[in-house]
């Protein structure tokens, strides 16, 4: 398997707001970035599309570190709550369903196809890739073409 490395974020301006996602995938000293803006989303599921829409980039089935400073996203993987979610018929040990459920969803198809091994960072702290993916999310609702986010739509009028 290829051995590739992706580093994420997520953005918002309010929360909900505008937002945006930044990602860095590095195979083999190669580097590609992608970037995507939205009008109303979260922080949560920009943190959520960033590692989603960088994992559907891979071509075949590869091993993956993923760096995110997301404690949503990594937690939610490395402690288990996905598990125990799905589980529980997205619910969460308080019995109250799990938020941005069409993303998780998302997520476990792409974790069936991938190893993917996700790593925290923090946040705003000197990480070269992490900088650069919050430069692509921020750039991505203020600089570019922003997108209607409408999951979010969907469900926050529920």
């Amino acid at each position: 398997m290829k051995k590739v490395e992706i580093y994420t974020d997520g953005a918002c301006t309010g929360n909900p707001g505008k937002g945006g996602y930044g990602a860095v995938l590095i195979y083999n000293g190669a580097e590609k970035q992608i970037s995507k803006g939205f009008k109303n989303t979260t922080n949560n599921r920009m943190e959520l599309l960033a590692c989603i829409d960088a994992l559907k980039m891979l071509k075949e089935p590869c091993e993956v570190s993923l760096y995110s400073d997301s404690k949503y996203l990594t937690d939610a993987i490395n402690k288990g709550w996905l598990s125990s979610w799905i589980k529980n018929g997205w619910k969460k040990a308080d019995k109250k369903k799990v938020l941005n459920v069409d993303l998780w969803m998302q997520l476990t198809e792409l974790l069936k196809k991938h190893t993917v091994e996700f790593i925290w960072v923090k946040g705003h702290n000197g990480n070269k890739y992490n900088e650069v993916c919050d430069r692509l999310a921020v750039d991505a609702y203020t600089n570019s073409a922003v997108f209607d986010d409408t999951e979010y739509e969907n469900v926050k009028n529920l």
